[in-house]
């Protein structure tokens, strides 16, 4: 899996993707009838079907979260405010990197346990002691993201910061390179950018395709181990078919072929309910006249920080449903009934 490594390990905080977005690019380029990006750098890949098909959008977010610079102090310390969700306890004492390659630690005024997630406590130290200093290597409105780098585990299991969504793109990429013509319906690969701070780049792409079908690969958290969530999500119990989640129900009749396609081709799966967060199908749901989405997604433990944990074995069964499910024919009821 040394794509997904080389994927974790690329800077691509929410707004800043560019360099995420040119090394799916150049990787999957030789694959696809069209490839281009839009205004607010989405990365659209596409490979035609027959014409007797659907158009469906497949979503997996290229951005991670992080922190903005909104002050600099005498003393040189960097004020920042969270870059999508971010747990402040998780950043405590440990180190992040400026889009132009400077590091800094972040320290807390006063405990750690006080600042909760509210990041406005927390401030970045890069050695400077004035605030002329480092504003000379940093400035105002700069990102910074976390540095997590990535680790082979026990049970084939991974570590590394930015599984969310880098772990997703990577399916795409699989997918991508896996799926020949001929081909039925018309798939549109979207690698989106801004999905940590509100998912606007799904509901710009999907504005622009008008897919019939939507997916979103993504993450979803892990319950097996003690969390302050609660739900039967297991790291290693196969591809998460998403049911619902607090931003988006799923299509009933995409949910049950994409079970179905499960059981036909003998993949592993585990059905995906959430009570907080969501993922692109939520803009894609509610995109022009409305669009049918589903969701599958990577469990995840420890997502959000700079050590989120996943299991290969279910990375290669996301892969697996993906171009199966995409490959098969869909017929919906308000069709049948015209």
């Amino acid at each position: 899996m040394d794509t997904l490594k080389e994927l974790t390990q690329l800077w691509g905080v929410a707004g800043r993707e560019k360099a995420v977005r040119l090394y799916i690019k150049d990787a999957v380029l030789p694959y696809v009838d069209a490839c281009y990006a839009d205004a607010l750098g989405n990365l659209i890949a596409v490979k035609k079907g027959n014409g007797k098909g659907k158009k469906i959008m497949m979503a997996a977010h290229m951005d991670e979260i992080g922190l903005q610079v909104i002050k600099i102090e005498p003393d040189g310390r960097i004020r920042v405010h969270a870059v999508g969700w971010v747990w402040a306890a998780s950043l405590y004492n440990d180190k992040v990197i400026f889009q132009n390659g400077v590091i800094g630690v972040v320290g807390c005024d006063g405990k750690i346990e006080d600042a909760k997630n509210d990041s406005a406590k927390l401030y970045i130290d890069i050695g400077c002691k004035t605030k002329e200093a480092a504003e000379a290597l940093v400035n105002i409105g700069d990102y910074c993201g976390f540095i997590g780098p990535y680790y082979e585990l026990a049970n084939d299991c991974i570590c590394a910061k930015s599984i969310d969504d880098r772990v997703g793109c990577y399916i795409l990429m699989e997918v991508i390179k896996n799926i020949k013509a001929p081909i039925e319906n018309d798939l549109y690969f979207v690698f989106t950018v801004q999905e940590e701070v509100g998912c606007r780049g799904a509901v710009v792409a999907a504005e622009r395709i008008k897919p019939d079908i939507g997916l979103a690969i993504d993450i979803t958290p892990d319950h097996f181990y003690p969390s302050d969530l609660m739900g039967q999500n297991q790291v290693g119990g196969g591809v998460a078919i998403k049911i619902g989640d607090p931003s988006a129900m799923v299509d009933e009749k995409l949910y049950d072929q994409m079970i179905a396609c499960c059981d036909k081709n003998d993949i592993k799966y585990q059905r995906d309910v959430i009570n907080r967060g969501g993922t692109d199908i939520s803009s894609i749901n509610q995109s022009y006249e409305g669009v049918r989405v589903a969701g599958m997604s990577v469990v995840t433990r420890y997502p959000h920080s700079q050590s989120a944990l996943i299991a290969k074995e279910d990375v290669k069964a996301t892969i697996d449903l993906i171009k199966h499910y995409v490959q098969e024919s869909f017929v919906f009821d308000d069709e049948i009934y015209k």
